[in-house]
């Protein structure tokens, strides 16, 4: 598995820990939903400022969303 979609498949897991929908998490990201949807299956790759959005978001830091690269 590449970088893109290892860390967008941990995206995915700790969105739905929320319980959110790809729509949900959208809304409450600022972001996209097809983005939100690329990203986490690793077929765009993401600036360091989507990353910061996501992982705040998420409630998370960067780190937590590449640990195990």
């Amino acid at each position: 598995m590449d970088t893109g979609r290892t860390v967008g498949a941990k995206i995915r897991e700790l969105r739905q820990v929320q319980r959110w929908t790809q729509e949900e998490f959208a809304h409450r990201s600022g972001l996209h939903r097809a983005d939100v949807g690329a990203i986490e299956r690793g077929e765009r790759n993401m600036t360091l400022r989507t990353m910061r959005t996501i992982a705040d978001t998420l409630g998370v830091g960067i780190a937590d969303l590449t640990k195990g690269l």
